[in-house]
């Protein structure tokens, strides 16, 4: 494997460890309501727009993946979809890169 795909796979477990690292203690505090997340979230401008600019990102990039695995039918890519909304784009963008530079 090569430096690169090492790379990649270095910042996919970083992106799913750095964001569960502080997500982890806030569900222990308070319990897993996605009404809490999304008042968390919208709590101030800052916090809204960074959550409006993360969406984006995740649709963007969940398209993107979409439109690539149709014609390089590298169908274990989209693993990277759920990745992507369950962990976060930090971890999802990487993961993805990292099988889609998997030879074929």
């Amino acid at each position: 494997m090569s430096a690169l795909r090492w790379t990649y796979l270095a910042l996919a477990l970083a992106g799913a460890a750095v964001p569960m690292w502080h997500l982890v203690p806030w569900i222990v505090r308070n319990g897993l309501s996605v009404d809490g997340l999304i008042a968390a979230w919208t709590q101030n401008a800052a916090a809204t727009g960074l959550f409006w600019d993360l969406v984006i990102s995740a649709v963007a990039l969940s398209v993107w993946i979409l439109a690539e695995v149709s014609i390089r039918r590298n169908w274990r890519a989209l693993w990277a979809i759920p990745a992507t909304f369950l962990i976060g784009v930090s971890c999802g963008l990487p993961l993805y890169l990292f099988l889609r530079s998997r030879p074929i």
